[in-house]
């Protein structure tokens, strides 16, 4: 059993040590996918601009890395950014681009320390110059590292990776490069932007929404889905344990018996 103490504020706001979490070792999934959601909720709860949120909720991303990568965690993907938030207020999508030079640049010596290797997926064409050269120095800076995978998913749609998908295995077929019957869902995956990647086999959204809201539709055929009420910014260790504790206590049967 992997023993692991979490922390949480008291109504005082002090830290104490509350509960310890088992875990089986030998359980951990290898893939873990995120929907950080209720930002905005958290803020306008509090009378804060929505940005507030988003802020506090960068804190949070920085607790959930370390965690998953302390506990053994291969693959953490966080849905950062999707393809249809570029419809929010101008100034909250100038703000979002901002946090991951912010998050990157305070980050990055610790994610490199930790032996954390930074990942991306989403069209990054349509991203301000500042939010992709950040993002190209810490993926550059952490390529060599060999545990974590940070995944995220900034301007991702799954609909729009799945089309591109088929263009793309349109293109090979009429360069002689395919024969239809080499056409599978193996070779399909691998034309999709987390073709290095396994598949999530744990699933997590948070702010009490059920719905995958365009993410990994593909990759999510046959992951746990754990939902919770909490909002973003006030997920912790506790809450992240918990999804795992409950995950291990289910059987995936992928369609057998």
């Amino acid at each position: 059993m992997f023993n692991f103490p979490y922390k949480k504020k008291s109504s005082k706001g002090s830290k104490n040590l509350v509960a310890k979490e088992n875990i089986l070792v030998n359980e951990i999934p290898e893939h873990v996918a995120i929907i950080m959601d209720g930002n905005g909720r958290w803020a306008k709860k509090r009378s804060l601009p929505r940005m507030a949120g988003h802020r506090e909720g960068m804190k949070v991303v920085k607790k959930i890395t370390k965690l998953a990568s302390d506990i053994g965690i291969k693959v953490l993907t966080l849905y950062a950014f999707s393809t249809e938030n570029w419809k929010r207020p101008k100034d909250e999508v100038n703000y979002l681009m901002r946090l991951p030079v912010e998050f990157l640049s305070t980050f990055l010596p610790e994610l490199i320390q930790e032996n954390v290797q930074v990942r991306v997926i989403g069209d990054q064409s349509m991203l301000p110059d500042y939010t992709v050269n950040a993002v190209k120095k810490a993926v550059n800076e952490t390529k060599q590292n060999t545990g974590l995978i940070l995944n995220f998913a900034l301007n991702y749609g799954s609909r729009t990776e799945i089309v591109e998908a088929v263009k793309k295995i349109l293109r090979d077929r009429e360069d002689g490069k395919l024969h239809i019957d080499d056409i599978d869902e193996q070779l399909f995956s691998n034309y999709l932007m987390t073709k290095k990647l396994k598949d999530p086999d744990l699933l997590i959204r948070t702010s009490g929404e059920i719905r995958l809201s365009n993410f990994m539709l593909w990759q999510l055929a046959y992951t746990e889905f754990w939902f919770t009420d909490v909002l973003w910014p006030d997920f912790n260790e506790h809450h992240f344990l918990e999804a795992i504790r409950e995950y291990q206590q289910r059987i995936r049967r992928f369609g057998g018996v």
